[in-house]
């Protein structure tokens, strides 16, 4: 029989007076009708049952349907196969699902590392490229001194805004794409001035490139504070930025100055000294690969990091795991996966078939992921010796033996496998040398809408599941808020209440035959209802406001925008076949799970639920 906590109760509750009350599916008003997932599953205020899925219970907001491991009191979650796992999963840990997907179905699962199995420390990570950004201004650039003097706050950007590179502008959209928050650097724009720049236009702006820059990287958002101090400082000291620089070329300079710390090797030079104090540790990651392939999947790394330093970023990952406990051996981590790809620039692919371990590398900037995600792309592909990085050639992948020898080299000792590293190539050697004969059989993680989601999603039909490390805090504060969305709700209910009042008294004044002391008793209760509607409104905009303040001083909820879902919310609810905080979520849920998203509603559906 069905457990008491999976029957879905979706009541009214008998302690609202106003009318609109399916609180399990209405967060703050019917304009939410495209919710995604974890909000229409999980945070629904006044709701004790809200999902068949969940209970309710302030001490347990957790997930029932799958077995899978909860960290209570500070315990760490355990995987799902182990003795210990198979039970609960904490709201922050959970993988929300926006199309159906079936594990069975997926043959290979490959990951992205930098942001996905590799998670850096915002505080010192992004303080370093920050830094290093700032001396490539001052240095190489011709930007003040004074610059070197700034500091960087972390928490204030987030993903999804949108850099209005002409205007100096920093923009928050809602799905529609209309800007809901807008400042000029650090200065918030007027009403008045938000609605004349973006709102009164006959053709409406894609807000897409050259003009506008999208911040959909964790990796972007410290260029992007640096690009609102650059503003500041041209509006108020105009003399001190390098003649000519306008907005969009201090912008240009910003990302040429960025592009010098990667190309130099400034940041991952300084992490790969003490990856610890920039890499959040994961102990589950290998657990979860390992899961993955007892289970039957081929694994494969994509990464944009050259070989040398996601070498040394695995092992740090995978520390705890290797063949003799350490990190002396720094080719033990490949055991875990079937195909790595790193790159110049670009990738480096493991290609894996039953007798070898294979890496392509993509040397040249056009060989970067969405070059290589296009399956014409008919890279050549050379051999890689790992501890030189000596290039060899091969014919189209086969190992060819080399002048003065008669058989390809072997591997250093200590692996139970051969493997060789390869340099360029495509999807359709990985295809191939993975034996996939659909690229619905794949599924990719990553935690870049564009370079990774979009690109897997569109150009090779690849499954796909975003990884938002913000999401953890995000459905928390959700959960923690649940009786303040309640309240929202019923003054926007009681606002447009009042308003309606208000709207039929004018009429009623304006065009019914009334006699002079009938006229003058709804003047006067006209004049009450104008007065109840501005507290109202009043009351509504400042909750609205402190509500949203909670999650972001400045921005907000990363998933909503006022009442509507935010761009960033809504390219995730495009793209992505599930999202999750964590790549290591994973590991919670049975590889063979059939992930399966909630309904969606549309406004009429709301009110006409079935009690």
């Amino acid at each position: 029989m069905m457990s008491s906590k999976m029957i879905f109760n979706i009541k009214q509750s008998n302690t609202h007076s106003t009318p609109s009350t399916w609180s399990k599916f209405i967060p703050l008003g019917h304009e939410d009708c495209f919710m995604l997932p974890v909000f229409s599953l999980l945070i629904y205020p006044g709701a004790k049952q809200p999902h068949c899925f969940y209970s309710m219970d302030p001490s347990d907001r957790t997930m029932l349907g799958d077995k899978a491991s909860q960290s209570h009191g500070g315990e760490k979650p355990h995987i799902w196969s182990s003795l210990e796992g198979g039970s609960r999963i904490d709201i922050g840990k959970q993988i929300f699902c926006n199309r159906s997907l079936n594990m069975r179905n997926i043959v290979a699962i490959g990951f992205d590392m930098d942001y996905t199995l590799a998670q850096y420390k915002p505080e010192t990570f992004e303080s370093l490229a920050y830094e290093g950004t700032v001396r490539k201004l001052v240095y190489d650039l011709g930007y003040p001194q004074e610059l070197l003097g700034w500091t960087f706050d972390w928490k204030y950007m987030v993903r999804g805004l949108v850099l209005d590179k002409k205007r100096g502008n920093i923009l928050k959209m809602d799905r529609h794409k209309y800007v809901k928050v807008a400042y000029h650097g650090f200065r918030e724009l007027s009403k008045e001035d938000k609605v004349g720049t973006y709102g009164n236009t006959f053709i409406r702006d894609s807000f897409d490139e050259p003009d506008y820059a999208l911040i959909d990287t964790l990796f972007s958002l410290a260029e992007a504070y640096l690009f609102a101090q650059l503003v500041d400082l041209r509006d108020n000291n105009p003399g001190k930025v390098p003649e000519g620089a306008d907005y969009p070329r201090m912008y240009k300079d910003v990302r040429a100055a960025v592009d010098l710390c990667h190309r130099d090797g400034t940041l991952k030079q300084v992490v790969a000294k003490d990856p610890k104090m920039y890499i959040n540790e994961d102990t589950s990651i290998v657990p979860m690969l390992k899961m993955l392939r007892n289970s039957g999947r081929l694994t494969f790394l994509v990464t944009n990091s050259l070989w040398d330093y996601t070498n040394i970023v695995m092992n740090f990952l995978c520390a705890s795991h290797t063949l003799d406990g350490g990190i002396t051996c720094k080719f033990d981590w490949l055991q875990y996966f079937d195909v790595v790809i790193t790159g110049r620039h670009a990738l480096l692919f493991r290609i894996i078939d039953s007798k070898c371990w294979c890496f392509l590398t993509f040397h040249h900037l056009e060989f970067a992921k969405p070059g290589f995600f296009l399956e014409d792309n008919r890279a050549n592909i050379f051999e890689v010796e790992p501890e030189s990085g000596m290039l060899l050639n091969t014919d189209n992948g086969t190992p060819m033996p080399q002048v003065g020898s008669t058989s390809p080299k072997m591997l250093p000792k200590g692996l139970n496998k051969r493997y060789r590293v390869f340099q360029g190539g495509s999807v359709g050697h990985l295809h191939k040398l993975l034996s996939i004969e659909s690229s619905t059989q794949v599924l990719y993680v990553g935690d870049h809408i564009y370079g990774d989601i979009l690109r897997s999603k569109k150009v090779l039909g690849w499954r796909t599941m975003l990884v938002v490390p913000e999401l953890e805090r995000e459905v928390e504060l959700l959960w923690e808020l649940r009786d303040t969305r309640k309240q929202l709700r019923l003054l926007r209910n009681e606002r447009d209440f009042v308003e309606d009042r208000v709207h039929h008294l004018k009429w009623s004044l304006k065009f019914e035959s009334l006699g002079d002391e009938e006229k003058q008793n709804m003047i006067s209760s006209l004049g009450e209802l104008e007065s109840q509607r501005d507290q109202v409104r009043l009351a509504h905009q400042q909750a609205q406001g402190d509500y949203h303040q909670k999650f972001h001083k400045i921005w907000g909820q990363l998933m909503k925008t006022g009442y509507q879902n935010s761009r960033f919310a809504h390219q995730v609810e495009r793209f992505a076949c599930l999202y999750t905080s964590q790549v290591s979520n994973l590991s919670l849920y049975s590889p063979d799970k059939c992930y399966r998203p909630s309904e969606d509603f549309m406004p009429h559906e709301f009110h006409i639920l079935p009690s």
